[in-house]
Order: structure tokens, then C-alpha cells, then sequence
């Protein structure tokens, strides 16, 4: 095995630091553009999804072809009441 020298342990620490710094500054300028779409996508979603609901609330109450039904005359209701 060999030994790394210090000059080649400086340039690889310097690398990994600068490295660090310039992601930090990539996402300070990108981060809030980014975020931004994602809320927006977000919102589409749910607009998308409130329309189906209301849609569907729509369809179900307002039948587009109700017939009305008559209602059969069969009598007069009769109560009856145990005798013990």
C-alpha cells in the first residue's frame, strides 16, 4: 500500500469543499424555481380532483332521466295493537 501524499490529500479535501460550496449556491439560486413547479403541479392535482367531485356530485343528484313513479293506492294503513 502506498501512502498518499499531502499535497494530493489537500487538492482532494479542496475539491470535496469547493464541490460542497458550489451544489449550496446551485440550490440557493434553483431550489425556489423548483419548489415553485412542484407546489404548482400540486395545485393542478387538486383542482383536477375537486372538478371530477363536483362532476360526480352533479351526475348523481340530478338523474337526467327520471320518470316519475305513481304511487299505487292499496288501502288505508291499519294499526292493530296487541291483546295480551
Amino acid at each position: 500500500m502506498e501512502m498518499a501524499s499531502g499535497s494530493s490529500f489537500l487538492r482532494t479535501l479542496a475539491i470535496i469543499i469547493l464541490s460542497y460550496y458550489l451544489f449550496k449556491f446551485l440550490m440557493r439560486i434553483f431550489a425556489p424555481i423548483i419548489m415553485q413547479k412542484a407546489v404548482n403541479k400540486m395545485q393542478e392535482k387538486m383542482q383536477e380532483q375537486f372538478k371530477q367531485q363536483q362532476e360526480q356530485q352533479n351526475k348523481t343528484s340530478q338523474p337526467e332521466h327520471s320518470i316519475p313513479k305513481e304511487k299505487k293506492v292499496v288501502g288505508d294503513y291499519i294499526d292493530y295493537e296487541e291483546l295480551k
